[in-house]
């Protein structure tokens, strides 16, 4: 084999194992499942292969005889195209994380609108059932008041209009939902003093609480009276109402809603604690949702509508730029509404309403119940 022969051969075999030992840390880069590995290996690639290149040539250069001054002109005129492959690889590598950002994105969208329309689906089905039941009951009415064979014609009328109530409530709520998601809540919002509207809702609840046995506890210290919020009055109202309500119809006969209102600087708080006995762990992510219960609560009872209270209440809270969260205290449960300030409030804390619980009581309670809408 001629010298020239040799030369080449060197060149391809240094070539090949640099190449080669440039392909391994790609392949290493690219193993790990992140835009920025495939960006890194996108950088490397060009810049490998550069090395490579000139690793081969400068060895034949040697094997040649070539002076080392010359054979250093030669590899610095290589290593010259270094920043070109860096570049180039810079450019592929925004292009790769452009590409990646973009595939993520729409894969996160096409889960979100999976899980929207499971969501839908399970709404559809949760309140078809609960229409079912007194759309049954209501059949049975009208069949017996034509066959005439209904004794108690004013009883029968009086059920009728219970399960006319029932339905109308949860048409109620799908609208309201709808309102919601199509953004046409909290548009005519106004400066309203929330213990005057707190005042409003527990005095409203406190006859079908009684009636239930439940005391519904709550007051407004000086210092509160002036607190205002910057928002619709009467869904802010239906947030409070049906959160009140909802406590109320978990309560067990014998215990107590407590509703208190707190401030900090920049928010407005307002929270309702029950002696329900807890949710569930796992259900206190998924209350909000439109028509979640859980198994042990899927057929609704007498006043119970389609699961759809607590999510008509994160839905306007969150319209009003708000939040509401729900956690596990005491003898029950705590909703808490974060509503945000206007500038100019009260300062400092204020507290509105007695304790959850009497000084010293123990906060044991009955086993967690599961969760409720």
């Amino acid at each position: 084999m001629g010298p020239e022969l040799q030369a080449v051969a060197l060149s391809a075999g240094i070539a090949t194992l640099v190449g080669a030992a440039g392909a391994v840390l790609v392949l290493l880069l690219t193993r790990r499942p992140s835009v920025r590995a495939a960006a890194g290996a996108a950088i490397a690639a060009p810049v490998v292969v550069v090395l490579a290149v000139a690793a081969g040539i400068y060895a034949s250069a040697r094997a040649m005889l070539l002076s080392e001054h010359d054979s250093r002109l030669v590899l610095l005129g290589l290593l010259a195209t270094v920043p070109v492959a860096l570049v180039t690889g810079w450019i592929i590598a925004r292009h790769v994380q452009g590409l990646g950002r973009s595939i993520s994105e729409a894969e996160s969208a096409r889960m979100r609108e999976l899980e929207v329309e499971e969501r839908r689906r399970e709404l559809v089905a949760w309140v078809s059932h609960d229409l079912r039941s007194p759309l049954a009951g209501m059949r049975a009415i009208t069949d017996a008041l034509e066959d005439g064979v209904v004794e108690d014609v004013p009883a029968a009328l009086a059920r009728l209009r219970h399960d006319i109530a029932r339905m109308d409530g949860m048409v109620d709520d799908l609208l309201q939902l709808s309102r919601i998601h199509a953004g046409a809540v909290a548009r005519h919002r106004t400066s309203v003093t929330l213990a005057d509207v707190v005042s409003d809702v527990v005095a409203a609840a406190r006859a079908p609480a009684a009636a239930a046995g439940v005391t519904v506890a709550a007051g407004t210290s000086p210092a509160a009276s002036d607190l205002t919020v910057h928002v619709d009055a009467e869904e802010l109202t239906r947030v409070l109402d049906n959160l009140v309500s909802n406590a109320v119809r978990h309560t067990p006969s014998g215990g107590r809603v407590a509703v208190a209102m707190d401030a900090t600087a920049h928010e407005a708080v307002v929270r309702v604690e029950d002696e329900c006995g807890g949710i569930a762990e796992d259900a206190l992510q998924r209350i909000f949702e439109a028509g979640y219960r859980t198994n042990a609560a899927r057929t609704p009872g007498p006043g119970a509508g389609a699961g759809l209270g607590l999510a008509i209440v994160r839905g306007i809270v969150e319209a009003h730029g708000g939040s509401v969260g729900a956690s596990n205290v005491g003898r029950g449960c705590r909703f808490e509404v974060r509503l945000p300030r206007p500038p100019g409030g009260v300062a400092g804390g204020v507290t509105a309403g007695p304790p959850a619980g009497p000084p010293g009581e123990p906060p044991a309670g009955p086993p967690a119940r599961p969760a409720r809408g």
